[in-house]
C-alpha cells in the first residue's frame, strides 16, 4: 500500500513539476514578445510623443479642474488599488487569470487605469495575450515618466462615455451641458461607470440601466471607503 502511495506521490509530483516548467516557458516566450511589440509601438511614436499629442489637445481637462467625488469615483470603480500600486495590479491579474482558467477564455482582464491608457494609446482592442504583456511594459514606463495625477488626467481625457463623446469635457457637456469642474455628485458618479460599457449604460441609450450603474459605483466607492453608506444614499437620494 505504501508502495502504491509513494508511486502515485512521485508521479503527481513530475507532473506537477513539468506543468511548473511548461508555464515558466510560455511566460518567457509572451514576456519576450510583448517586449517586441511593445519596442515596435514605440519606435513609431514614443509614450512622450503621443501623450504630449493628447495634453495639447482642445478642451484637455487638468486634474485640478475635476471633482474630487469624481476622481474618487471612478478610482473605486475601475482601479481602487491604483494610489499604490506601480502600473500593474498583481493581485487582481491573479484573480482575473482565474477567472479565465475557469471560463476558458478571456472574461476578466484586471487592467489598471495605466494599462487601459497603454492599450488605447499604442495596441488594438483585440484580446490577445501578447498584446496584454505589451500593455505591461508600456504601463511601467508611463509610471516611470508621469506621476499618478497626469496618469488620472490622460485617461480620463481620453476614454470613450458614450454617444460618440470622447474625454470627459465631452461627456460632461454632452450629457449635462456644463465643465466637468461643475459636475454634482451623481452626475460624477453616473459618468465614472460609463467607459466600462458605454453603449449599454449611456443615460441616452438606457436610463434604467444607467441608473443601476450609478448605484453599483456608489456601493464600489463604500467598499473602498471613499463615502460612508450614508453619503452613498445621499447622493442616490439628490437625484430622486
Amino acid at each position: 500500500m505504501r508502495t502504491i502511495y509513494h508511486c502515485i506521490r512521485k508521479v503527481f509530483s513530475r507532473l506537477l513539476a513539468v506543468a511548473i516548467c511548461a508555464v515558466l516557458i510560455v511566460g518567457v516566450v509572451f514576456t519576450v514578445r510583448g517586449y517586441e511589440m511593445y519596442q515596435s509601438a514605440v519606435r513609431e511614436t514614443s509614450v512622450s510623443e503621443r501623450v504630449s499629442d493628447i495634453q495639447n489637445q482642445e478642451n484637455y481637462v487638468k486634474y485640478e479642474e475635476l471633482p474630487q467625488f469624481y476622481i474618487d469615483a471612478v478610482i473605486s470603480v475601475e482601479d481602487h488599488r491604483f494610489d499604490t500600486h506601480c502600473g500593474i495590479d498583481v493581485i487582481a491579474i491573479g484573480r482575473a487569470a482565474l477567472s479565465d482558467i475557469k471560463a476558458g477564455s478571456f472574461v476578466e482582464g484586471g487592467s489598471t487605469i495605466t494599462q487601459q491608457i497603454a492599450k488605447n494609446l499604442f495596441f488594438s482592442q483585440k484580446k490577445e495575450m501578447t498584446r496584454k504583456f505589451a500593455e505591461v511594459f508600456a504601463a511601467l514606463d508611463l509610471e516611470k515618466e508621469y506621476d499618478k495625477s497626469e496618469i488620472f488626467e490622460i485617461y480620463v481625457n481620453t476614454i470613450y462615455f458614450g454617444s460618440d463623446y470622447y474625454g470627459i469635457y465631452d461627456a460632461a457637456m454632452g450629457y449635462y451641458g456644463k465643465a466637468p469642474s461643475d459636475l454634482t455628485d451623481y452626475e460624477s458618479a453616473m459618468l465614472a461607470g460609463l467607459p466600462n460599457a458605454p453603449s449599454a449604460y449611456s443615460p441616452d441609450t438606457n436610463m434604467d440601466l444607467a441608473v443601476q450603474r450609478v448605484r453599483q459605483v456608489l456601493d464600489c466607492m463604500v467598499k473602498f471607503d471613499a463615502v460612508t453608506q450614508e453619503q452613498a444614499e445621499a447622493v442616490q437620494e439628490s437625484a430622486e
